[in-house]
C-alpha cells in the first residue's frame, strides 16, 4: 500500500518501470495501426477492382477482387470466434488512490463527467499520477473531494487504465479511511499512447482510399481509353463539322483477350459502326487490342470501306503468315491497315505491317483475304 513517504521512496524504480511500459504499449500499437492500414488498403483495392472489372468487363480481375474480399471476411469471422476464447483481457488490481483534483461537467442524466487527477499507490510498484474521467451519479459526488482518498482499479501493464470503485467493499473502504498517501511527482505522470478514435479513423480512410487509387491507376490506361473513346463517340465535338468527318477507337480490355481471337475482331468492328453511325468508312487500323476508324460523310461511297462486307475472320491467318514468312523471327508488335482501293471497281486494300528486332515487314491482301504482295525484311 502506498503510504506516507512511499512516493518519493519509489521515485528511482518509477522512472524504469513506467517507460517499459510505454514502450512495449507503443510497440503493440505500432503493431495495431499496421495491422489496420494493411487490412484497409487491401479492403479498399478489392472493391475498387469489383468496381473497374465491371467497366471495362474483365472477368479475372472481378474474380480476383471478389476472392480477396471473401478472404478478408474469412479471416474476420475467425478471428472473431478465436479472441474470445483465446485471449481474455488482463484483470484488474484494487488499490488506493488520493483525489489531486477533480472537476465535473454538467450532464443531462443523473451521472455526470467528472475529471479525476489521481496519485495511484499499487502494493507493488512506486506511485504514479494519471489523468481519467469518469461518470459519477450526482448522489456520490460530494464523497470525492481533493486530497481525498478512493479505491480505484488499475491494470500493470497498463498503468493509465484506472477506474474508481464506486461500490467497494467493506475492507477497501476501512482501508481508505485510514491511508494516508503523498502526491506522486508530475513527473510520474502516465498516458495512453494509444491514437485517439478520430486518428485511427483518418488511418483507416486513408488507407482505403489509398488501396482503391493503387487498383485504378494499374487500369487508368483500359478505364480512361474507354471513357475517351465513348466521349468521342457521343460528341460531335470530336468531327470537323465542315468536313464532316469522323474517328473513334476502342480497345479490348484484358491481359489474355486479343483482336486475334475468333469472332471478336467483327464484334469489335461492329461496335464501332455503332458509335460512328456510319458503315462507310475511309481507313480501318486493327492492333493486338486496338481498334480505330476514321471516316468522311463527303466521300462518295465508291472511295470508302464497307465495314461489315470486310473477312475479319480470314485476317487472324495473314498475320500469322505475315509473323513466320516475312523474316521477322519474333514479331514485336502488328498491325493491319484497311483503305479503299485505287481505281472503278478495286475492293479495299489489306496491308499487315509487322515489326521486330530485324524490321519491319508487310504483306498486302484483297478484299478476299488472298495475298496479293510480299515485302521480307530487308526488301526495299
Amino acid at each position: 500500500m502506498g503510504t506516507t513517504g512511499q512516493g518519493q521512496a519509489g521515485q528511482d524504480v518509477d522512472e524504469v518501470n513506467v517507460p517499459s511500459v510505454r514502450q512495449r504499449s507503443a510497440v503493440r500499437g505500432f503493431l495495431a495501426a499496421l495491422r489496420l492500414t494493411v487490412v484497409s488498403a487491401v479492403t479498399g483495392g478489392a472493391l475498387a477492382a469489383l468496381v473497374v472489372a465491371v467497366i471495362i468487363k474483365d472477368v479475372p480481375v472481378f474474380l480476383t477482387g471478389g476472392g480477396v474480399l471473401a478472404v478478408l471476411i474469412l479471416i474476420g469471422v475467425l478471428a472473431g470466434r478465436r479472441s474470445p476464447a483465446g485471449e481474455e483481457p488482463p484483470a484488474g488490481r484494487i488499490t488506493l488512490a488520493r483525489i489531486e483534483d477533480l472537476r465535473a461537467t454538467s450532464g443531462e442524466s443523473a451521472d455526470v463527467p467528472v475529471t479525476f487527477r489521481l496519485t495511484v499507490a499499487p502494493d507493488d510498484r512506486p506511485a504514479y499520477r494519471v489523468k481519467i474521467e469518469q461518470h459519477i451519479n450526482l448522489v456520490d459526488i460530494p464523497a470525492y473531494r481533493p486530497r481525498g482518498i478512493a479505491v480505484v482499479e488499475y491494470h500493470p501493464d497498463e498503468p493509465w487504465k484506472v477506474l474508481i470503485v464506486t461500490r467497494p467493499t467493506a475492507e477497501w473502504s476501512r482501508r481508505a479511511e485510514e491511508a494516508e498517501i503523498d502526491s506522486a511527482p508530475e513527473s510520474t505522470l502516465v498516458t495512453s499512447p494509444d491514437m485517439s478514435e478520430g486518428s485511427w479513423c483518418m488511418l483507416t480512410l486513408f488507407a482505403f482510399l489509398a488501396g482503391a487509387a493503387l487498383v485504378v491507376l494499374l487500369f487508368r490506361a483500359e478505364l480512361f481509353t474507354s471513357d475517351n473513346d465513348g466521349a468521342a463517340a457521343k460528341s460531335p465535338s470530336s468531327s470537323s463539322s465542315a468536313s464532316r468527318t469522323f474517328s473513334s477507337s476502342t480497345t479490348v480490355s484484358g491481359p489474355s483477350t486479343s483482336l486475334l481471337t475468333f469472332g471478336v475482331m467483327r464484334v469489335t468492328a461492329m461496335e464501332l459502326e455503332a458509335r460512328v453511325d456510319s458503315a462507310y468508312v475511309t481507313s480501318l487500323r486493327i492492333e493486338d487490342h486496338r481498334m480505330a476508324v476514321r471516316g468522311d460523310s463527303a466521300r462518295p461511297r465508291a472511295e470508302t470501306v464497307h465495314l461489315p462486307s470486310l473477312p475479319y475472320e480470314l485476317f487472324p491467318g495473314l498475320v500469322r503468315e505475315a509473323r513466320t514468312t516475312l523474316g521477322v523471327r519474333d514479331a514485336e508488335s502488328w498491325r493491319i491497315d484497311v483503305t479503299p482501293g485505287t481505281g472503278a471497281g478495286v475492293g479495299p486494300r489489306v496491308r499487315v505491317t509487322v515489326s521486330g528486332t530485324e524490321g519491319t515487314a508487310h504483306l498486302d491482301a484483297d478484299a478476299t483475304g488472298r495475298i496479293t504482295d510480299r515485302r521480307a525484311v530487308g526488301v526495299s
